[in-house]
């Protein structure tokens, strides 16, 4: 027997059709478009602040396990009760914290099902895989919307215990329909909908009062997007009673001290920094728009997020590897295959990096 051979009888099965995530190494100087990062870094008087904050932290003790400030700013923003709101290490762990907790299958089904639109988040599909439920798609429709004749029939077929629609939704950038946001809640009432707003910030659209209509219905959000990606701050506003039961499988102390106090100062004394940045990206993003539309040969989707969905003439592989060459790097969906291997996602920079973007993407066609 090898070394490693005893324990893959005890691996689970759904491992084989995952791949541990280990993005690429970027090249010394190159401008990272790839990941819908906020390109602005806080100032430095907003950094001296920050500083102050975080040197009161009593580093030899345990954070609150109940991260108690932190969720009351969130309440308090999200005018919800603090008991609403289950915090994580980014939105990735809530997502698991959430499908953990409603892991239990249907009568007469083997695996607990999670359904979401295709594209979209991979850590949907992910997570399900690694903690033993069945992930379920549908391609969205020509125009990046929910294909609701195909949903509803998913979600009579497979009978989900939860459901994953990001909107703005990643990679495509585009708000799903409200009508048939509220179709799927009507269409799953003994199922979790998630409305995943990671990037409502730049969309200006958000889902409290739908969510506030149907006790089925959940809120994801995190800090990554708006400038504070190193925090690894995310949380779901849930009804009460099922955010106490997710609290059973969070462990405890998942948010260490310095994210919990560095996300509360930011809530609130920095408030007003984190959303000029997000009004800078917007205006970047719309004079970003129709300089990228100009070129020939492009497909730019309309993007309600922090960058865009594009479709290159050929190979999305090929374009991106040029522009990487060239010093910018951007996310390719080439691997996915289908109508997606033309397709290829850039997060908006900074005026600069914007416009040396371009000059790559021109160059790289």
């Amino acid at each position: 027997m090898t070394p490693t051979a005893w324990f893959a009888p005890l691996l689970r099965p759904e491992l084989a059709a995952l791949a541990a995530y280990v993005p690429a190494p970027i090249p010394p100087g190159a401008i990272r478009l790839d990941a819908n990062e906020s390109p602005w870094a806080l100032s430095d008087d907003a950094r001296a602040s920050l500083a102050e904050a975080l040197a009161r932290v009593p580093l030899h003790r345990y954070p609150d396990v109940r991260a108690t400030a932190l969720r009351e700013a969130i309440a308090a923003d999200e005018r919800v009760h603090p008991d609403a709101v289950v915090l994580g290490c980014g939105s990735d762990e809530v997502i698991g914290l959430l499908a953990n907790t409603l892991a239990a299958p249907r009568p007469g089904a083997a695996h607990a099902a999670v359904f979401f639109p295709t594209p979209t988040f991979v850590m949907y599909r992910q997570t399900a895989l690694s903690l033993g439920l069945r992930p379920h798609s549908v391609p969205l429709d020509a125009a990046f919307d929910l294909d609701l004749d195909a949903t509803l029939a998913a979600l009579r077929e497979h009978r989900p215990n939860l459901v994953f629609l990001a909107s703005p939704n990643n990679p495509t950038g585009t708000l799903f329909s409200a009508d048939r946001l509220a179709a799927v809640l009507w269409a799953a009432p003994d199922a979790l909908v998630v409305l995943d707003e990671a990037y409502a910030a730049f969309s200006g659209v958000r889902y409290a009062a739908l969510a506030a209509q149907h006790p089925n219905a959940g809120r994801l959000q995190t800090l990554s997007k708006v400038g504070l990606a190193a925090l690894r701050v995310g949380w779901a506003i849930l009804p009460p009673a099922l955010a106490a039961a997710v609290e059973k499988v969070r462990q405890p102390y998942n948010l260490n001290a310095l994210s919990q106090a560095a996300a509360v100062h930011c809530l609130t004394a920095l408030r007003p920094e984190i959303d000029a940045a997000v009004r800078r990206i917007v205006a970047e993003r719309e004079r970003l728009a129709p300089l990228l539309a100009a070129v020939p040969g492009l497909d730019v989707t309309p993007s309600a997020a922090n960058f865009f969905w594009i479709a290159v003439p050929d190979d999305a592989a090929r374009v991106a590897a040029a522009m990487r060459e060239r010093g910018v790097v951007v996310r390719s969906f080439h691997a996915h295959g289908g109508s997606l291997t033309r397709r290829m996602r850039v997060t908006v920079g900074t005026p600069e990096e914007n416009d040396r973007m371009l000059e790559a993407l021109r160059a790289s066609l």
